[in-house]
């Protein structure tokens, strides 16, 4: 399967904070024929296993869910009010949504058209709190259908636009997921030292819980995050220097192993991959600031896929750097016996 069918597949799919378990057929089914064995946790962690010599572990892990709603109230009319995890209200307006309830309801985001809006709705900002979710179901059809703190998730068509750019929802963070299955299938027909655990990991968006009990669980040497990051250009971080299209972005910070961020980035110039680099000084916000600190400490690295227009239904990411990240990976994990890795984690 090509990664752009992956990524499609999974980010059209929905799997919010708490209900990965959704997608876990749709995980079964893409890296099943790559993999030795694949479970689920208590936590909606997908855990996949590829056997090496047994020789040492290596993580690798990118989170499953993506940004949601929840419903609040019923009101009359099919009106559904809702709140907010990790989206910003302007974003809302005008969205077609699924409300995941008894069945799945197609809904939509409206907004009073502006010739009937007043001097002063023009001029305010949009509040979630007035933002409703129209159905068009009747009050009592609706209370049959939904309940309270059922989850809604935004509905968003797989777009491809110039230059190997593709828009989706969830393609933060489904695009990691993606370069998980790029490097898996590279791995495919090499004989690596350590044994390799791919992690779709769960409740990243509300606090990187899925990390914690998966690092736990598979107690790995070494654990490499896979998310993404923002772009540095219009509309995005300035102060970033990233670009979509110029490959994965390396992390530097306490966060991240030093020596075996140098060894990654001494592969990628080796194998002629592209790659940037960012530095975060303090919390990365990902999966690796919570493998980092997992039992007594785990080398942790970061790699992230350049994102336009995070947290929105057109969320954009280049299909190179994905692959690209898979890549690196991969060349890691192929040059990683366990002598080279105890010298590396030796200080």
């Amino acid at each position: 399967m090509e990664e752009k069918q992956v990524l499609k597949e999974l980010c059209e799919a929905h799997g919010p904070s708490g209900r990965e378990h959704w997608l876990y057929n749709n995980v079964k089914a893409i890296f099943e024929p790559l993999v030795d064995n694949l479970l689920m946790d208590n936590l909606n962690n997908i855990i996949m296993k590829k056997q090496g010599s047994g020789k040492g572990k290596i993580m690798i892990m990118a989170h499953l869910d993506e940004v949601f709603l929840t419903v609040t109230e019923i009101l009359d009319k099919g009106f559904l009010k809702f709140k907010a995890n990790g989206i910003d209200a302007k974003t809302l307006v005008s969205q077609e949504v699924i409300i995941h309830g008894k069945r799945d309801i197609l809904g939509v985001i409206g907004i009073k058209p502006p010739h009937l809006m007043k001097d002063e709705e023009r001029n305010t900002a949009i509040n979630i709190d007035n933002l409703l979710i129209d159905t068009g179901f009747s009050e009592e059809e609706i209370k049959g259908l939904v309940n309270i703190g059922d989850f809604v998730t935004i509905k968003r068509e797989f777009c491809e636009l110039l230059n190997n750019n593709v828009i989706c929802k969830a393609t933060d963070d489904r695009a990691g997921i993606t370069a998980m299955y790029s490097c898996a299938k590279e791995l495919n027909n090499v004989k690596h030292d350590l044994d390799v655990y791919f992690v779709c990991s769960a409740q990243e968006e509300v606090g990187h819980r899925g990390a914690k009990t998966a690092s736990h669980i598979i107690r790995p040497d070494v654990g490499i995050a896979i998310d993404t990051t923002f772009d540095g250009g219009r509309l995005g971080d300035e102060e970033r220097g990233n670009k979509l299209g110029a490959g994965p972005v390396i992390c530097i910070g306490p966060n991240i192993h030093p020596r075996l961020r140098k060894q990654l980035m001494d592969i990628a110039e080796e194998y002629n991959i592209p790659f940037q680099v960012e530095v975060e000084p303090g919390n990365t916000g990902t999966d690796a600031w919570d493998i980092q600190i997992t039992r007594e400490g785990i080398a942790t690295l970061l790699l992230s896929i350049p994102i336009k227009y995070m947290h929105t239904s057109v969320e954009m990411v280049n299909l190179k750097d994905i692959k690209n990240t898979g890549r690196i990976i991969a060349k890691l994990i192929e040059k990683l016996n366990f002598e080279v890795l105890e010298e590396i984690l030796c200080f």
